[in-house]
């Protein structure tokens, strides 16, 4: 179920009004992404479809979770000068998420279910600052295969994303549209930004991307999520220390 179309009483477990019989807190999942160019061939929105993705398997695969309202606007700095492309910065984001976290203590506890690698270091923050408070919060992201700087060997709008989508929705790519774009350091990017080292904002190339290539992607990212969930999870009264 999604938090926003729950009432109140469904979502504290109550059966029926006046009842003292409750059903268990719910695990929250928030799903985070970016409103952000992904070249010419991917929407805007891509990191953001892609964690809703996920976030709504993960929901069928073990109980006791609940989607909550999805964050489509994250740091997305390194991308300026692209049109469309809207941020808020890693400083706002991680307060953002500290803020909605504290706010759901009604909660078993919240997962951010990240999309969009700039947004990891306000997530890292933020967990690191609500676990110190003694709150139950998991920060996830999926774990692409990894360049030797400790970047994502397909950086951005290749083939990985390109096949996620066009097995989410092949009608969000312009895969006639799609080009080739070339390797960076995240060091490079950091300083230099997207739009110096790639004109047309893909890094990577999504040539040999296919929906099939990406329904395996996504398959291994829900697994590897809702494991992730099982080893987290809080343990229900009286099931022990």
């Amino acid at each position: 179920m999604r938090l926003g179309d729950a009432t109140w009483p469904e979502v504290a477990g109550i059966s029926r009004p006046g009842s003292d019989d409750r059903a268990p807190a719910p695990i929250v999942l928030v799903p985070i992404g970016s409103t952000e160019q992904h070249g010419p061939h991917l929407p805007l929105a891509t990191d953001t479809i892609i964690a809703e993705e996920l976030t709504g398997r993960a929901v069928h695969h073990t109980d006791g979770l609940m989607i909550g309202p999805t964050i489509s606007v994250g740091a997305s700095g390194e991308h300026a000068g692209f049109a469309g492309t809207l941020s808020i910065g890693s400083e706002v984001m991680t307060s953002v998420l500290i803020e909605l976290v504290r706010s759901a203590d009604w909660a078993a506890g919240v997962v951010l279910v990240n999309g969009h690698g700039g947004n990891h270091e306000a997530v890292r923050s933020a967990v690191a600052a609500l676990t110190a408070e003694g709150r139950r919060v998991l920060g996830w992201w999926p774990r692409w295969p990894q360049r030797r700087d400790g970047g994502p060997a397909d950086l951005h709008a290749g083939r990985i994303e390109t096949s996620m989508m066009l097995a989410i929705d092949p009608g969000l790519v312009r895969l006639e549209l799609a080009t080739a774009g070339p390797d960076a350091s995240i060091d490079e990017l950091r300083s230099r930004g997207v739009r110096a080292v790639s004109g047309s904002g893909v890094l990577g190339a999504p040539d040999g991307a296919s929906g099939r290539e990406g329904e395996r992607f996504i398959t291994e990212f829900v697994a590897d999520l809702v494991h992730s969930i099982e080893r987290w999870r809080p343990l229900a009264p009286g099931s022990g220390s």
